[in-house]
């Protein structure tokens, strides 16, 4: 009998849907100091003991799937039979965004949910190493992290946080390698970029910018968020302002100090930075060829960033996600990587471009990531989640990792 016939028999002969809840409830049920409510917790679990039992006495492999069942939707786990069909591996190393892809501004404070805080302790108390990869700063998600999933997985030794989109990696409980600063190897010229950029960002600063936006307290990138709702109305209007005075501030940095050149350039390589520019009358007249080559070989190394009704940011090409991601299997001893990497944004995009390239992993995104990210997806697995529910995708990867072991 295949893999196929085995779910097939597996959701059709029992009430998976069922055993999936009581699993949910018995992992997730609150710490209440009630013996009622203890009770019905024991009650629960016994009961999930009692239709596991009936699928592990149905099967050969009846543990594997009894795990699978109470795991897994029929979908998911149809899913990550499908993908095991296409790479005949399991996934051994998580890649991670936080926000709009782990939590979601939808939700309420913004949290992590429960259950997608629950899947990840399991699946890493089973030997998955986690990489979380993000454009906040390090003690920013380290704080939120920690509290969401316990300071003893943090520094398990096999947790790594990529920040900043890659501008440092911190992996606790790896000595001289706990911390690397990978900015600090860039060359002076981009670095003085960067200084002088960070210098004037706020000083100079026009007053709805300056009213309207605060600076980001990173390492090393320069980022304007709004000082309103993310996504508002209000927050769309100054970061698109923030956008077109950091490109300015940008192309001054330059040997030529050339602002025009900086706007001319990055429209030219980003359509939503044109959009932008062109809603506020600012494309330049200029053809990207007109720009001097000693601007324009620096402005292929400083990337211009731009999330609508979010953040406007100054970041280095050479120290994207990528390479975060890169340092951050190092330092953890993943040698040979099959990652899932789930992510909503563009910088998220680089590092699934990499994976699929280099054949060492599979991307998922929530509906509401960028329009290039779901094209991506989309074209390749089409592993494709509902906003708030990334906990979909770690069940996906928990039936893949069972279902790779019957092999």
């Amino acid at each position: 009998m295949n893999y196929y016939d085995l779910l097939y028999e597996l959701y059709d002969e029992f009430d998976a849907k069922t055993l999936l809840e009581y699993q949910n409830f018995v992992d997730v049920f609150p710490a209440i100091g009630s013996r009622v409510a203890l009770e019905h917790w024991r009650r629960a679990s016994d009961e999930l003991e009692r239709r596991k039992d009936a699928v592990r006495t149905a099967f050969p492999a009846g543990e594997t799937l009894a795990a699978v069942a109470a795991h897994a939707t029929r979908d998911e786990a149809f899913t990550a039979l499908d993908l095991l069909a296409t790479y005949d591996r399991a996934v051994n190393v998580l890649v991670l965004d936080v926000d709009e892809t782990l939590r979601s501004a939808g939700q309420t404070d913004n949290e992590i949910p429960r259950d997608t805080l629950h899947l990840l302790t399991e699946l890493h108390e089973e030997g998955m190493p986690i990489v979380i990869c993000t454009g906040q700063t390090l003690e920013n998600v380290k704080g939120f992290i920690t509290q969401g999933l316990g300071n003893e997985l943090v520094h398990s030794g096999t947790l790594s946080i990529v920040y900043e989109a890659g501008n440092g990696v911190f992996t606790p409980g790896h000595g001289a390698d706990t911390k690397r600063l990978l900015y600090e190897g860039l060359d002076e010229t981009v670095r003085g970029v960067f200084d002088e950029v960070r210098a004037r960002v706020v000083s100079d600063a026009p007053e709805d910018i300056r009213r309207g936006c605060h600076l980001q307290g990173n390492e090393f990138n320069v980022t304007l968020k709004p000082n309103h709702q993310t996504g508002s109305r209000e927050a769309v209007e100054v970061i698109d302002h923030a956008l077109c005075y950091l490109l300015d501030l940008v192309g001054e940095a330059t040997p030529d100090g050339d602002p025009e050149g900086a706007r001319a350039f990055y429209a030219a390589a980003d359509p939503e930075i044109r959009e932008v520019l062109e809603h506020r009358g600012g494309v330049p007249d200029l053809d990207v060829g007109d720009v001097p080559d000693d601007a324009r070989e620096l402005f292929e190394r400083v990337d211009v960033a731009y999330y609508e009704g979010d953040a406007a940011e100054v970041g280095s090409l050479e120290l994207d996600k990528v390479a975060g991601v890169q340092a951050a299997f190092e330092v953890l001893g993943v040698d040979d990587p099959f990652a899932l990497v789930m992510g909503d944004s563009k910088s998220d995009l680089r590092v699934m471009e990499w994976v699929e390239a280099n054949g060492c992993g599979i991307a998922a995104a929530p509906e509401h990531a960028s329009e290039v990210v779901l094209e991506h997806v989309l074209s390749t697995d089409e592993l494709v989640f509902d906003r708030n529910d990334a906990t979909s995708m770690l069940r996906v990867v928990y039936a893949l990792d069972r279902l790779a072991g019957l092999s």
